[in-house]
Order: structure tokens, then sequence, then C-alpha cells
């Protein structure tokens, strides 16, 4: 999952959600210098994403695009996923994204002191331009994968994957409304067990 979904799911605990958004960002060793529940915050991403990796529907999303997209099927199909989770957010949420967007950015901005240079670097960005509304829109989409590709080492194609969402879109919707509400119940467990620790 992406930046959204990953906020998203870490409900209404905002040391939580700023772990969850940042996950990408720290490396193993550098756990032990954040805050308690900011450290879990970044591991429960890191179960997030095994989650996803290892799901079956999800499998389905990645292999119908390896063939071009290679060893970047998973991070497109996250992308992807992203979308229909913004498209479809009324669905989950009982604020718009439009609120929850400015709600996140503005819980990211609150621990700029603890946040790793990378993210300082492109949350400026993100909220300039508004990257978690823009993903309900394929043009969105579009826009976030051609800045993922440019910042690859390798020729990824992923300024393409734009095309293969408009084509296949019904697909991908039924295979991602198959796969959050495991993630959805999977994540409450986890942090079920994280807070009874």
């Amino acid at each position: 999952m992406n930046y959204l979904a990953h906020a998203f799911l870490s409900g209404t605990d905002n040391e939580l959600l700023v772990g969850n958004f940042i996950a990408d960002s720290v490396r193993g060793s550098q756990l032990q210098h954040f805050p308690t529940r900011i450290a879990q915050g970044i591991r429960l991403h890191r179960q997030i994403d095994a989650f996803t990796d290892a799901h079956l529907v999800v499998q389905k999303s990645k292999e119908r695009l390896r063939p071009k997209y290679r060893k970047y099927a998973g991070v497109i199909t996250d992308v992807f996923y992203d979308h229909y989770l913004a498209a479809n957010f009324q669905e989950y949420s009982s604020i718009t994204l439009a609120q929850y967007a400015q709600h996140v950015y503005g819980i990211i901005n609150n621990y700029e002191s603890i946040l790793p240079e990378r993210v300082n670097y492109f949350l400026p960005y993100m909220v300039q331009q508004n990257w978690l509304l823009n993903y309900a829109q394929i043009s969105g989409i579009r826009k976030s994968l051609t800045g993922l590709s440019r910042r690859t080492s390798f020729v990824s194609d992923m300024e393409t994957a734009a095309d293969e969402l408009e084509v296949n879109y019904p697909l991908y919707a039924t295979e991602f409304f198959l796969f959050f509400p495991d993630l959805q119940t999977f994540v409450q467990e986890q942090i079920h067990l994280l807070n009874n620790r």
C-alpha cells in the first residue's frame, strides 16, 4: 500500500500514523531513535507491507503487471490500490478525502523535528501538490508514477502504468475491494496487540 492507505490504516493514533507514514525512509537500525509509539508505527508499516505482498489477490494484480514492469509491479500495485481507496474514500470515512488529506499533512508537520531527511524533502511538494487528494484521479496516479519512474536507477516504464490502470480499471477495482477488508482486519488485530502489550 502507498501513503494514503498507510496513514488511513493507522486510525486515530497520531504517532502510529507518523511512524506508518515515514517507515520507508527509516532503516531498521534507526528505530531506537524514535519514540516508542512512532517506532511501533514503523513496524506496523512493515507488517502491512508483508501482509500485502503475501496476499493472493494482490499477487494477481502484480502478476498481471510483471511482464512489462518486472520488479516494479509491486510498487505500481500499491499506487493503484491507493487510487481505489482515494476514489472511494466516502465508503471508508465520515470525512471527505480533502479534509483527511489536510488532517494528515497537519499531523506530519507537527513532527517535523524528528522526520527523516527524505520525508522533510518531499513533504512540502506532497502538501503543495496535494498528492493524497490527487490519488483519487487517474491523472494524479499518472503524475505519481511518472515521479517514481524518474527516481528509479533502472528503466521502469512506470510512467506508462496509468494506461494499464485505465484499460483494466474494473479488474483492479475488483481485486482491491476483495483485498482491502482483509487488510483492515489484519491491521486492527495488530493494533489491538500493540495496545495490549
